[in-house]
């Protein structure tokens, strides 16, 4: 279930530029009437009206998911609050410029901070943030957490070159395809590769 509420603002993005591109008449007047006064020249391009609206209906999205755990007085987790951040600002550089560049690069930026933090973790303050996120749910040996938590940073480099090269060499319509299909794919098999070799290394509990 968390696994569909985290992508719930990408399939409402893939949807939005899915229905945008086969009624570009409607979107183009959506988009011009309702998000006009936020784009720098007050004028919208027809033919960016789909990536506009699934831009802005991405962010709304984002926000909702927040608005909505915290109404459930649940928390907000930090990895959450930086994805909203992120599409806030780069989605936003979409919308007011429309240039769908910006939000091509969301992706690989939020992969980037990602990488960032865990590495930045690791070597200032001595500290495998994967292991402090879930150490207290399965118990492993201390060379298991590090080359875990590398391996990760691994993930999110080589998704977040592969993003920008899909993004700036194939059609939009192929990367809108791949930012959901092709990203969620690759996170899956790999969460389900990780936790198959963890299971090998994970400590049994001593007998009672």
């Amino acid at each position: 279930m968390k696994f569909l509420f985290d992508l719930f603002p990408i399939i409402l993005f893939f949807i939005a530029y899915k229905l945008g591109t086969s009624f570009p008449t409607q979107a183009a007047a959506l988009a011009s009437s309702y998000l006009g006064v936020f784009v720098a020249d007050g004028a919208v391009p027809a033919d960016q009206a789909p990536i506009l609206l699934a831009t802005a209906i991405a962010i709304v999205a984002s926000l909702a998911q927040v608005g909505w755990l915290i109404a459930r007085g649940r928390k907000v987790d930090a990895m959450l609050w930086l994805s909203v951040a992120v599409i806030i600002v780069f989605g936003g550089a979409t919308i007011w410029l429309h240039d769908e560049t910006f939000i091509k690069w969301k992706p690989t930026i939020l992969y980037a901070l990602f990488a960032v933090i865990l590495v930045a973790g690791r070597l200032f303050w001595r500290r495998n943030f994967i292991q402090s996120l879930l150490g207290q749910q399965i118990d492993l040996p201390a060379p298991v957490w590090e080359k875990l938590m590398w391996t990760w940073v691994a993930f999110f480099t080589v998704v977040g070159v592969l993003n920008l090269w899909v993004a700036f060499n194939f059609p939009t319509d192929t990367w809108v395809n791949f930012k959901l299909f092709g990203l969620m794919g690759l996170t899956l098999v790999f969460t389900l590769g990780v936790g198959f070799w963890l299971s090998r290394h994970i400590k049994e509990a001593p007998d009672a």
